[in-house]
Order: structure tokens, then sequence, then C-alpha cells
């Protein structure tokens, strides 16, 4: 077993025995439960990040970074817009919906006397 593999190993027993300690201590503040969990994420990481795994999954985050950054966000009148024409599309269809409805009721009710 490589080295890598230990570390990895090590790493979900540290986050394991993070979340055991979680309910361990679930008589005391849920911020010492939180804090205990977190502790546990943040040795992971530490554990983690020297191998290859650790390596990929951080140039992967730059390049997501990198991608976010080159989005052409909406203007606040554009997302205004396309939310209203949600927002009838929505109402319309709901009536389309209710008259379809409403009139297959009445075709039941005829054929069922």
């Amino acid at each position: 077993m490589t080295a890598d593999k230990l570390k990895l190993i090590l790493a979900v027993l540290i986050v394991a025995g993070g979340i055991g300690g979680f309910y361990y201590f679930g008589d005391k503040p849920a911020l010492v439960q939180v804090a205990i969990v977190l502790a546990a994420a943040v040795l992971a990481v530490i554990v983690v990040a020297p191998t290859a795994f650790g390596r990929s999954t951080w140039e992967f985050t730059k390049g997501a970074r990198l991608e976010l950054r080159k989005v052409v966000w909406p203007a606040r009148k554009e997302t205004m817009q396309v939310t209203l024409i949600v927002f009838v599309m929505v109402i319309l269809v709901a009536v389309y919906m209710w008259v379809i409805d409403w009139g297959l009721h009445k075709i039941v009710r005829v054929v069922t006397g």
C-alpha cells in the first residue's frame, strides 16, 4: 500500500473520529460539537493536502475559481425581467391546468351522473 493511500485512509479515520466525537459529546454545547467536527476536517485536509489526490483537488479548485471569474453575471434589470417572465408563465400555466382540471371534472360528473 502506498503512502498516499495510507494518508487517505488516515484522513477518513480522522473525519470518522470527528463525527464520533460529535455524538460522544452530545451533552455539550453545540459550539463544542461543531468545533470537534471542524477540527477533524481541518486535520484531515492537512493530512490529504500533500498527496496526489490533494494536489489534483487543489488544481481543480483553482481552475474552477478561474472559470467562475470569467462568468458574466446578469445585470439587475435583466434579472428582474427574467424573473417577471417566469412569474407570468407560472401563473398562465397554473390557470391553464385549472381550466383543464375543471373541464375534466365537469366531463366526469356528466358521465357518472
